[in-house]
């Protein structure tokens, strides 16, 4: 990653990355943005959400008690993937 204009993010993979593997890295990037939708439009707290409280460990996400206002399927899964 580079950022060679102001403002802007350059991703550039290497040749040895797999398309199925450049698709969740989209997918990724694309659940990132929601997640940040989801904030602009108050429909998740700016200071407890998924993003903002990553990473979300084994240990947490496994722990007896869950303290957060998502679910431990959010912060251990947060991008559903499709079935091929």
């Amino acid at each position: 990653m580079s950022w060679p204009v102001n403002g802007t993010l350059m991703i550039e993979p290497t040749e040895s990355e797999d398309k199925e593997e450049l698709d969740r890295f989209c997918d990724a990037l694309i659940n990132i943005r929601q997640e940040i939708s989801e904030i602009e439009h108050g429909r998740m707290d700016p200071r407890t959400n998924p993003l903002k409280m990553a990473p979300h460990t084994m240990e947490a996400v496994i722990a007896s008690e869950w303290n957060r206002p998502y679910t431990r399927e959010q912060a251990a899964f947060p991008v559903v993937r499709k079935q091929t």
